[in-house]
């Protein structure tokens, strides 16, 4: 049977769980008065963001279903949301085998850019609550590598808002003419899994408005509107959800369903009609909404202040879980693992994270309260982690890891700096982690062979770098300390703070001949 709305009533008796609302007059009150915007239409969201949404519904606590916009990839919309009239399965591995599926049918309508007439519509509802973003961090960024304004971003800011081209201006020039149509506030939230997401989106607004508001483009007013009446709430999110896997493609299938290939779309997205994700999850948002809100608490969220969102998201990022991600994603691909679980068998790598996690960054997380960070960690190490029914590769963790040291690694190491009872020459083992991605960045793994590194957008320019380098051909070269110089890539200056020396060190004894990857590892741990 293929996921359509025709087929909804037998839909619902393949599942595990299913909407208990009608799904066809929720999509209807959902575009004529949409309440939830979403930029971002990929597996986190519709695994995670869409079903919270669909359990307020069901619980009687929202009364819309959601709206999707993709801002990058359009594929994902022609062959996945629209094929399947906006219908998903969710399938939750559980750590003991067992695979719980769930049918999401809350997303009324999916859009691209293309559709602007449409989002200006949406925009200018005066009960839209909420713009959400699941959009990654390269979606808030406006600068490129040399540092200066992308070219894109340059042309909205000399060109009118409405001819705007970069999601961040789009999204600025839509909070324009909502504030001259109707003057509501609204929600920009940002459900990225970075630090302080929602100022990510609020320093790229304002750098727009306001360079359109010093040429006249826009008022005053509509600059004193964004302070005031629009809202950038921090969140914490954390839920795995890997690429499509061929089990849970026959698992659905073996349920009934048709058509469930995944695809891949020549963006390299990696999706299908279902979504398949870990059980744990985790959801903390800033209780700041400026038009109203459901009530989130009700799906298993945390609504709390500013301050313990940023505290549960630097213990998460910085110690708890997205370090340990990050290290065993670099050493994964060079020791030619390609199962995440699989790496949890390696004792030499669950050393190396408990040594990092547990000795080195541990000591100086803050308690959020929320959360216990011993027991996070503890979870993430012993159970989630290990699962091996989750699918998850070290070849998608270790994708985009440029825009990820600083916050992974860099957070911790100023700690250290910052603390006058530490030294930041103790640290061992965060320089070990940074020592593997260069060692990674090499493109071979440890017996030699070549393999293909994920994608990076300073891929170019780290590759420059590292030129001169390969294996057994180690020397210190401008590049390298170009490189761990770089505080763009790790929040600060290695060389500044004495850390370099011991990272080139093992730099060199990662790269020293075959077998050194874990002959190092052997030999530090």
């Amino acid at each position: 049977m293929k996921l359509e709305i025709k087929n909804i009533e037998e839909i619902k008796k393949l599942v595990d769980k299913a909407p208990t609302f009608d799904v066809s007059k929720l999509r209807e009150d959902s575009i004529k008065d949409p309440k939830w915007l979403a930029f971002g239409s990929g597996n986190i969201f519709r695994g995670y963001i869409a079903r919270i949404a669909q359990d307020l519904v069901d619980a009687g606590d929202f009364d819309r279903g959601i709206s999707v916009v993709e801002t990058f990839d359009e594929e994902i919309i022609e062959k996945i949301y629209r094929p399947y009239d906006n219908l998903a399965v969710s399938v939750s591995l559980n750590k003991d085998g067992k695979f719980d599926t769930n049918l999401i049918a809350n997303l009324a309508e999916a859009l691209t850019l293309a559709d602007m007439d449409r989002i200006k519509e949406i925009f200018l509802n005066p009960n839209l609550q909420i713009a959400s973003f699941t959009i990654t961090e390269k979606g808030y960024n406006l600068y490129a590598p040399n540092g200066e304004l992308m070219d894109v971003v340059k042309e909205d800011l000399a060109n009118d808002p409405s001819d705007a081209k970069h999601l961040m201006s789009i999204v600025t020039s839509m909070l324009y003419k909502r504030f001259k149509d109707i003057g509501k506030g609204l929600t920009l939230l940002s459900l990225d899994n970075c630090s302080q997401n929602g100022d990510r989106i609020k320093e790229s607004v304002m750098l727009v408005a306001k360079s359109w508001n010093e040429d006249g483009k826009v008022e005053d007013d509509f600059i004193t509107y964004l302070e005031s009446d629009v809202s950038f709430p921090w969140t914490m999110i954390d839920k795995i959800t890997p690429r499509p896997a061929k089990e849970v493609k026959d698992y659905v299938e073996g349920l009934g369903f048709e058509e469930m290939d995944p695809v891949i779309t020549s963006k390299n997205t990696y999706i299908a009609p279902f979504v398949n994700s870990e059980e744990t999850e985790y959801l903390v948002i800033e209780d700041d909404f400026k038009n109203g809100r459901p009530d989130f608490t009700k799906a298993g969220v945390y609504l709390t202040d500013r301050d313990k969102v940023n505290k549960v998201e630097k213990m998460k990022v910085t110690t708890c879980l997205n370090p340990l991600h990050t290290t065993l994603a670099t050493y994964g691909c060079v020791l030619g693992y390609g199962s995440i679980a699989d790496e949890m068998k390696d004792e030499d790598l669950v050393s190396l994270i408990k040594k990092i996690g547990y000795d080195e960054a541990l000591p100086v997380v803050v308690d959020p309260e929320i959360l216990n960070p011993k027991d996070f960690i503890d979870e993430v190490i012993n159970v989630r982690l290990p699962n091996p029914f989750i699918p998850d590769t070290p070849q998608r963790i270790a994708t985009d890891t440029s825009q990820k040291m600083a916050i992974r690694f860099g957070e911790t190491i100023k700690s250290y700096i910052e603390d006058e009872d530490k030294d930041v020459k103790d640290l061992k083992y965060i320089p070990l982690a940074i020592a593997g991605w260069v060692r990674y960045l090499l493109g071979v793994d440890d017996e030699g062979n070549k393999f293909e590194l994920s994608p990076d957008p300073l891929m170019e320019e780290l590759q420059k770098d590292l030129e001169g380098i390969a294996l057994g051909e180690f020397k210190e070269t401008d590049g390298l300390n170009k490189l761990l110089g770089n505080k763009n890539i790790f929040g600060l200056d290695l060389e500044e703070i004495g850390l370099s020396d011991l990272v080139k060190k093992y730099i060199e004894e990662l790269s020293e001949k075959t077998g050194s990857v874990r002959e190092t590892l052997k030999k530090y741990l």
